[in-house]
């Protein structure tokens, strides 16, 4: 794992009720927590389910003097719509992660590495509901980036998700690490 050092951005894409928002805020907080400059953004469609959702996050040891992802050093898209229009965007040292249970059609040819994972179907058969796919890949973004220690995402994450599911998130989040253990060859 790598410490921080400068500027990290983050873009986390999909539709309306895939946890998006959550996703960004659970950063945003654990970075915070770190003691990071940070910077959170969000935007979605009119929809509350089903529309464009997109989440920004900033973590810096510095001052942020421009709050807008450029290049992003990770991008997490769970819809075919939110890969065809963010995964360019990721920086040559970042990499994309991508839910394939979604995204069909991986795009090629991108300046960094993309990683295709079902997600959404794992989820599902594992935690009984394809909604903690989003957990799923922060748990594998956090294990494959060591961007944020851990256990300051699961400690924001206990204290974002309703209590009923609590349990289950910290499962997920676990088992994305796994998966990206895994998929390094640990």
């Amino acid at each position: 794992m790598s410490a921080l050092t400068g500027r990290y951005e983050i873009l986390l894409s999909g539709s309306g009720g895939q946890g998006i928002i959550l996703s960004g805020i659970v950063l945003a907080e654990a970075g915070i927590a770190e003691g990071r400059k940070v910077v959170q953004t969000a935007s979605y469609g009119p929809e509350s389910r089903g529309g464009a959702s997109r989440s920004q996050v900033i973590l810096s040891r510095e001052e942020i003097d421009y709050p807008g992802v450029i290049s992003p050093n990770f991008v997490f898209v769970l819809t075919q719509l939110a890969a065809d229009k963010y995964a360019h965007t990721v920086s040559p040292q970042g990499f994309v992660l991508a839910d394939s249970s979604w995204v069909e059609a991986v795009p090629q040819n991108l300046p960094a590495p993309i990683i295709a994972l079902r997600l959404s179907e794992e989820a599902a058969s594992r935690f009984g509901m394809a909604l903690f796919a989003n957990v799923i890949g922060l748990g594998f973004f956090i294990e494959r980036s060591g961007v944020l220690r851990a256990e300051s995402v699961t400690e924001a994450l206990a204290r974002r998700v309703p209590k009923h599911y609590r349990e289950a998130n910290l499962e997920a989040f676990t088992f994305g690490r796994e998966l990206a253990k895994q998929q390094s060859g640990q």
